[in-house]
């Protein structure tokens, strides 16, 4: 005689339906996980303290000056910098490198006789450099021909 045997769910097994409309919604994909936190950690930050500073002083950082910035902590952390002191058009700043986030902000006539403290490092932070020049003719005597001729760099 044959017994019939019963197939419920495995131990451990993982349930592949798909999810019911009204249901919990779907976990976010790892891969938007980790680009958000990429873009949260390339955010530049400001204490309290900074953007008190900022408003009292009527200062709003412009597109340019927030490029600077963001260039300005991408050059300190190259250098390994700590707490950085970063000098702009417009006024400066004291920095935490390894936070990315502004800690104080001193505008530019109030700079003079300033003594910042507990920095390692200073920044200046002024425009990009300039790309690379295209290479120019240049011109040299030719002893066989006795007169200039145009030669590449």
């Amino acid at each position: 005689m044959v017994n019939p045997i019963e197939l419920g769910p495995l131990a451990g097994a993982v349930d592949r339906t798909l999810p019911r409309p009204g249901g919990p919604p779907p976990a976010t994909p790892f891969s938007q996980i980790l680009e958000n936190e990429v873009r949260k950690a390339g955010e530049i930050k400001f204490s309290a303290h900074a953007r008190q500073r900022l408003q009292s002083h009527g200062i709003t950082l412009t597109p340019r000056e927030h490029a600077l910035l963001a260039r300005g902590f991408e050059l300190a952390a190259a250098k390994g910098a700590g707490e950085s002191l970063f000098l702009m058009d417009r006024f400066a700043l004291v920095v935490s490198v390894p936070n990315r986030t502004v800690i104080t902000v001193v505008p530019k006539n109030e700079i003079d006789d300033a003594v910042f403290t507990n920095i390692d490092s200073a920044v200046v932070v002024g425009a990009q450099p300039a790309a690379e020049p295209e290479p120019m003719e240049t011109y040299r005597l030719d002893p066989s021909w006795e007169s200039l001729s145009a030669v590449e760099r």
